[in-house]
């Protein structure tokens, strides 16, 4: 449920450039607490729907965002 409310936060607007790195961190945590392969999230962008698409180490990508139920998802790209 944390997971939840700090994607929350994330999606709720960008954030200054010396905490670029908190919403990588948060995003890599978000997939890999939904049981998807990501080591790392290397680069992420913020898409008009308040989701993110999200690059990982690995090469895999991911849309992130909240459903109409309040689910946070991951859909592989």
């Amino acid at each position: 449920m944390a997971h939840v409310f700090a994607l929350a936060a994330l999606l709720a607007g960008p954030s200054s450039a010396t905490e670029n790195v908190a919403p990588l961190k948060d995003l890599t945590a978000v997939i890999t607490l939904l049981g998807l392969p990501c080591e790392q999230v290397v680069s992420a962008r913020q898409q008009a729907d308040n989701g993110h698409i999200a690059t990982c180490r690995n090469g895999l990508r991911y849309r992130v965002f909240v459903n109409a139920e309040g689910r946070v998802v991951a859909q592989k790209l």
